[in-house]
């Protein structure tokens, strides 16, 4: 399960993806229209701006923004930069890896096979699902 921090972020992103050119947007408007404690998501936002997606411009019509297109943004780098590991064993994650304790042969290991064949197909689906997708995906569903 995500945690709420990458719920909230995902949530944000796509407010902000919804706003993406037009300047700007103030922490207690995405808080309200997101439903997401703003003490929280001011934290949020700071990462994603240290991670290189977001932008803020202080002031008078300051506030956050998108620096990469809607297209650039997808569901697995918001979820690594937040809870770190998509893989369900660390003996298959990409970038976390660690070998498992009880292993005698990861190349014969049919456990970790199955394992790797779950990672790869998530991490394909989270990686091809941008915020430009997931607000067509809200759109599709909205009018049926």
């Amino acid at each position: 399960m995500i945690s709420k921090k990458t719920k909230y972020a995902l949530n944000a992103l796509v407010y902000l993806a919804g706003n993406y050119n037009k300047g700007p947007v103030l922490i207690g408007q995405i808080a309200q229209a997101q439903h997401i404690p703003q003490k929280f998501l001011e934290a949020i936002l700071l990462d994603l701006k240290n991670a290189g997606i977001l932008n803020s411009k202080k002031g008078r019509g300051g506030g956050y923004y998108l620096i990469k297109s809607p297209d650039e943004v997808n569901i697995a780098d918001v979820l690594r930069l937040f809870d770190g590991a998509i893989a369900l064993l660390p003996c298959v994650t990409h970038k976390y890896y660690e070998r498992c304790e009880e292993c005698r042969d990861e190349a014969t290991c049919g456990i970790r096979d199955v394992f790797q064949e779950v990672r790869n197909e998530t991490v394909n689906i989270l990686k091809n699902s941008t915020l430009s997708q997931i607000m067509a995906r809200e759109a599709r569903l909205r009018n049926g």
